[in-house]
């Protein structure tokens, strides 16, 4: 098969996944439009979060269920209103929101719960991770933490939702990290991780606000993005990319916190109810996000974007800029001490996993 008729079945799949995924957001808009019309009655009191997952997607269908189950078991006196696909702004511009009161409270990836508590960034070092249970592992051994940080920052956790592995998608053939510096890699704004792992490879990024990718890619503006599988289709970046690492470069945190000042608004007889119910479905959603990421790296390999697996010596010289900025950014964004914390959890697992 030549090469032209290659390129013409790559863009026929992926014009025809992006038909189906129009058409599947399309549906589902219009029943989310009746299931809103059924529900009319606005709640006595009700949480604005904001988020930049779209609407339609399975971490807005969970959180629509969620909103309904509270409505319900606590008769109406209190819901949840999200403001879906970042129409209220990137996470910066929606953090200055609920500063000044107009929202109550975001679903966050690590960037925007980093402007709030630099030190969770812990959790999303370069090659930190390897698998879904040493993130779990860890996550269960200092969210308590976690939660105490944010609270002291005047946030209640009302429950985490990480993002995933994320993945490095470009235009240009990239295998060593010395291959990035060719590239027009973009650097979500006001990221201080992100700048840090990729000034340590040796690139001049190209700084914008995530509603700014898509477009950029489509310009030429920036040819190398960084993102989970499952955001790469929803956002359609997977449409103007060649080429993907089969290494995860990082694993995104996230989370659905609100102000304190709104949560004791709640009455507080409502609040358990809030809080078991949050537990219930976020474990669904942690469960869902794995899952659907996994067979989005299918789909976008499906969709003729190449998987490249790096080589061993390559592999290993990832890590060690891993290393690196987990050293340097040692005081800045987090202490000694919790960097400590992460990695002895991270090695017990591996020694529980190495077990017979």
């Amino acid at each position: 098969m030549s090469f032209f008729r290659c390129e013409r079945n790559s863009l026929r799949r992926a014009i025809a996944l992006a038909a189906s995924a129009a058409m599947f957001v399309s549906s589902t808009l219009a029943v989310s439009g009746l299931l809103d019309t059924a529900a009319a009655k606005k709640p006595d009191y009700q949480l604005k979060i904001a988020t930049l997952a779209p609407d339609g997607s399975t971490w807005m269908k969970l959180m629509r269920e969620l909103d309904d189950r509270i409505r319900q078991d606590t008769d109406n006196a209190v819901g949840l209103k999200f403001y879906p696909g970042g129409i209220q702004g990137d996470e910066p511009v929606v953090l200055r929101k609920i500063r000044t009161g107009q929202l109550h409270g975001a679903g966050f990836t690590g960037v925007g719960l980093g402007e709030i508590a630099p030190s969770l960034r812990v959790m999303e070092l370069p090659f930190l991770f390897q698998s879904n249970a040493e993130v779990a592992a860890v996550h269960a051994k200092l969210d308590p933490q976690f939660e105490s940080t944010l609270s002291d920052k005047g946030y209640k956790v009302l429950g985490w939702a990480d993002v995933g592995f994320v993945y490095l998608y470009s235009k240009d053939r990239v295998e060593k990290a010395e291959d990035l510096r060719a590239n027009k890699v973009w650097l979500w704004e006001g990221d201080p991780l992100a700048q840090a792992f990729l000034e340590r490879a040796g690139v001049s990024p190209v700084p914008l606000s995530i509603t700014d990718v898509m477009t950029s890619l489509q310009t030429g503006l920036i040819s190398s993005v960084y993102i989970t599988p499952l955001a790469c289709i929803a956002l359609q970046w997977f449409t103007r990319v060649q080429y993907t690492i089969d290494v995860p470069i990082t694993h995104a945190m996230g989370a659905v916190v609100v102000t304190d000042k709104a949560w004791a608004k709640v009455p507080e007889e409502h609040r358990p109810v809030i809080e078991n119910l949050a537990g219930e479905y976020f474990e669904r959603l942690r469960v869902a996000t794995i899952e659907e990421n996994k067979k989005s790296i299918d789909v976008i390999a499906e969709s003729g974007v190449e998987v490249i697996s790096p080589s061993a010596e390559d592999l290993a010289a990832y890590r060690e800029i891993g290393k690196d900025v987990a050293s340097a950014l040692t005081g800045k964004l987090y202490d000694a001490a919790l960097l400590a914390a992460v990695t002895a959890e991270l090695e017990a697992q591996r020694a529980r996993t190495d077990t017979p």
